[in-house]
């Protein structure tokens, strides 16, 4: 978005002006342009009280906490979405039985306000200049604290973590999957918090403090505000509540009768808020000014926003720990055909957008595991130039299925499995097949959405710390045949909070505005013939079959 002058000047503040002007008697410190005499009108927090007055100031940034799975990060951008400055501080990751995994809560909290602090460091900025903070966030991780104390009374369990699959075989074999699909647009997965949060009740113990009040559930959204925000408000957005299992897409409200099912109280639940919605006020105590927290938005759904897939049928795919690959499946609520997930894409204004969602759980993890398990490489950095090295894997498939297989598999039991190896596969094959295999599983995605909406798409959208690997990225351009197109902002995770947080103050009056610096950098167009393609897709299919249902033969 340009920088505002003369009779756009006067544009930008009417719309602010109707922005705020359903909020009369109260005082805001207007985000004004130079030149710009409107007198201040009024912003409501989540809680309902009014940001204070202020003196009449120019606000130059916006600012996004992106709080990860493997890092905390906090990211300074430009109205103009151009980034100024980034920090991020790794965690530790606990692993205390097998497909168990667990973050410690006051490590993320502590992270993420370190990275706020040098973030804003590194950029050279006065944080009176913020106009506005998002927080974007690792989905389905679930925390319980006590409400009186905010103490956690265990550990935060992550999405990865696959302790409750016997909790969703139960609800399977007592016939709920339809009713929880129809209602939520989810399968019925460990993946999703409702059946943590009814491990962590009955195991604790906690049901009956739980229904007293006294304890508060939240996903990291809810636990970051809650800690990060005056007043400890206890909130959570559309995005977010939607990755529960608990949350009416129709209704857009808990759902008591989901509750029911799993034993959970109401009264731990936190408040439903918009994806754009000024939740209250930073402490003051964190950088020295009281700045406004206005955007809450699980991590794939902001990533979705910073693409600027505003219309129907726009699909983006964020290569992070997972993969994650989202289309905007505009303003009615569908259910998908292909095993994939319908969910939330934004909330605005009470409206809701949904989207058609594919996970990958094991996406730049892969990499890792590469990394840190079997010592084949130093860094990430180093797989394109090993993978380069050969003209293909002769044969060698990844199935990385650590933690089960997403969509549209579904399948918690899968685990990983390397096949076709032989007498000459080395090193290089290896690493080959972990990039490959991450868009393989991509593929697999995007061919279940075209296949939803009836039509083809006609690009796909990248971000993500594994969109830098050019050979991932012409590969995936290959297996998914139309063009893979990289923005030039690749932090479109941190972008699209800091966007969304923009348009709840004011910043920006619609979504257009937003996008206004949204345009392609790279794109991979497909060079592989269609018969080496479908060849290629068949020998993945084939070691697919090979991995399903390994964990529960084991067992049996």
């Amino acid at each position: 978005m340009p920088e505002s002058k003369g009779n756009e000047n006067k544009t930008c503040t009417s719309r602010a002006r109707r922005q705020f002007q359903k909020l009369p008697g109260k005082s805001f410190p207007m985000l004004l342009f130079p030149g710009n005499t409107l007198p201040p009108m009024a912003c409501e927090t989540s809680q309902g009280e009014g940001i204070p007055a202020g003196p009449y100031m120019n606000k130059r940034y916006l600012v996004a906490l992106d709080q990860g799975t493997t890092s905390s990060r906090a990211v300074v951008f430009t109205f103009e979405g151009h980034m100024v400055a980034a920090a991020s501080q790794e965690f530790t990751q606990h692993y205390p039985q097998p497909g168990w995994v667990e973050h410690d809560p006051a490590e993320i909290l502590s992270t993420q306000i370190e990275s706020l602090r040098a973030a804003v460091r590194k950029a050279g900025i006065d944080p009176a200049e913020i106009a506005a903070i998002g927080i974007t966030n690792q989905r389905e991780t679930t925390f319980l604290w006590e409400r009186d104390t905010g103490k956690c009374l265990y550990n935060a369990i992550v999405w990865q973590c696959r302790r409750t699959a016997p909790i969703i075989e139960q609800l399977t074999a007592d016939g709920y999957n339809d009713l929880i699909r129809e209602k939520t647009g989810l399968v019925p997965d460990a993946y999703f918090s409702g059946s943590k949060i009814k491990w962590l009740l009955d195991e604790l113990q906690l049901r009956d403090r739980a229904r007293k009040g006294e304890i508060c559930f939240g996903t990291v959204d809810s636990y970051l505000a809650w800690n990060l925000v005056e007043g400890h408000p206890h909130v959570t957005d559309a995005t977010n509540a939607g990755r529960t299992m608990l949350f009416n897409l129709h209704t857009q409200e808990w759902d008591d009768e989901l509750l029911s099912i799993l034993d959970i109280p109401r009264e731990i639940l936190p408040e439903v808020v918009d994806t754009a919605h000024v939740v209250g006020m930073l402490r003051e105590d964190l950088l020295g000014v009281r700045i406004p927290v206005a955007a809450l938005a699980g991590d794939q759904h902001a990533a979705l926003f910073g693409q600027a897939c505003f219309r129907e049928g726009d699909v983006k795919n964020t290569y992070g720990t997972g993969c994650f690959m989202l289309m905007n499946a505009g303003k009615e609520f569908r259910l998908s055909r292909s095993g994939l997930l319908t969910t939330m894409a934004w909330r605005l204004n009470g409206v809701p957008t949904y989207a058609f969602e594919g996970s990958v759980f094991m996406g730049g993890a892969t990499i890792q595991w590469l990394r840190d398990e079997m010592h084949m490489i130093g860094n990430a950095r180093e797989t394109e130039g090993i993978a380069a090295s050969i003209p293909d894997t002769e044969g060698v498939y990844l199935v990385p299925a650590f933690t089960g297989l997403g969509a549209p598999y579904w399948n918690m039991y899968t685990r990983g499995t390397l096949v076709g190896m032989t007498r000459g596969t080395g090193r290089a094959h290896v690493v080959r097949a972990a990039l490959e295999s991450i868009a393989y599983q991509s593929r697999d995605l995007f061919a279940a959405m075209v296949q939803d909406c009836g039509k083809e798409s006609a690009a796909l959208r990248v971000d993500g710390g594994a969109s830098s690997n050019r050979l991932l990225m012409q590969f995936q351009a290959d297996m998914i045949g139309v063009p893979v197109q990289q923005p030039a902002v690749l932090e479109t995770t941190a972008l699209g909070a800091a966007l969304l947080a923009g348009l709840a103050v004011g910043v920006y009056g619609n979504l257009e505005e937003t996008a206004a610096g949204w345009h392609v950098d790279t794109e991979f167009t497909p060079q592989m013939d269609a018969e080496r393609r479908e060849e290629l897709l068949a020998g993945w299919h084939r070691a697919v079959g090979c991995a399903l249902h390994w964990a529960k033969a084991d067992e049996a």
